[in-house]
């Protein structure tokens, strides 16, 4: 079969369904495994798809941004273990920021009490209160899909607060374009709470990589990543780029 057919093939598979894994795709184009393994790269090349462990996975919109909820129940396992993993970097009497992402919420039940919390994240704050951790809830707009305060009001009020450590949230990593978000007014407060800290994380799990949402937020050096297991191509591509720390489980 010729490479533009087994393209077609494999963008076709992916209309079908999100995410197609590897010996799928061997199986319908009749071909090795080293031959879809180049053609996924070739086509992630073109941002065609973007390839994930054992296969690959179909682009989002720039601006597609799931709810809360939407977000808060997928991938559950891995946040969870990436969120441990971040809570621990936190020590007593730290100041930190977390952004209003889901997997930034569910590194709460590992955080020290002994610590000071600001955020932009609405469901957040009860969890943190009733972890008897003092919390400073930023000022601006709420945003309905995301739970996040973001606007003038909120960057006028982190102006007002430094960090030792920041845990950011978000929708795209990509080796060229960086972070990025749908939203550019929730970018500007990512932005902003990122150069005001002295050591910046960004906590998300496989399924953000490759991803080109429409605001930017940072280039890829201004963080570390921490993640779940990664196509081994894929890890290699972003070590070269950044800190990046793969949690297993």
């Amino acid at each position: 079969m010729l490479e533009p057919e087994r393209h077609q093939i494999i963008l076709e598979a992916l209309k079908i369904k999100n995410s197609v894994k590897l010996q799928e795709l061997v199986e319908l184009t009749n071909s090795s495994d080293s031959t879809i393994r180049r053609d996924l790269i070739q086509l992630e090349q073109g941002k065609f798809l973007k390839r994930v462990h054992g296969g690959a996975a179909r682009l989002q919109g720039k601006l597609q941004e799931p709810s809360m909820i939407e977000k808060s129940s997928k991938n559950l396992q891995p946040k969870r273990q990436i969120a441990q993993y971040a809570g621990s970097l936190v020590e007593e009497g730290d100041c930190i920021y977390l952004d209003a992402g889901s997997t930034i919420f569910e590194m709460i039940p590992f955080l020290p009490e002994n610590i000071v919390v600001v955020t932009n994240g609405l469901t957040h704050v009860n969890e943190l209160l009733e972890k008897n951790i003092k919390t400073f809830l930023i000022g601006g707009y709420a945003k309905p899909s995301t739970k996040a305060l973001i606007g003038r009001g909120a960057l006028d009020s982190l102006e007002h607060y430094r960090f030792d450590k920041c845990f950011m949230g978000v929708n795209g990593i990509h080796s060229q374009f960086g972070y990025t978000t749908p939203d550019p007014e929730e970018a500007m407060v990512k932005k902003l709470a990122m150069s005001l800290s002295r050591e910046v994380f960004v906590v998300s799990d496989e399924s953000k990589f490759s991803e080109i949402a429409f605001a930017k937020i940072a280039d890829l050096h201004l963080a570390t990543i921490i993640t779940n297991e990664l196509d081994p191509d894929t890890e290699e591509q972003y070590q070269s780029k950044t800190k990046i720390k793969v949690v297993t489980s």
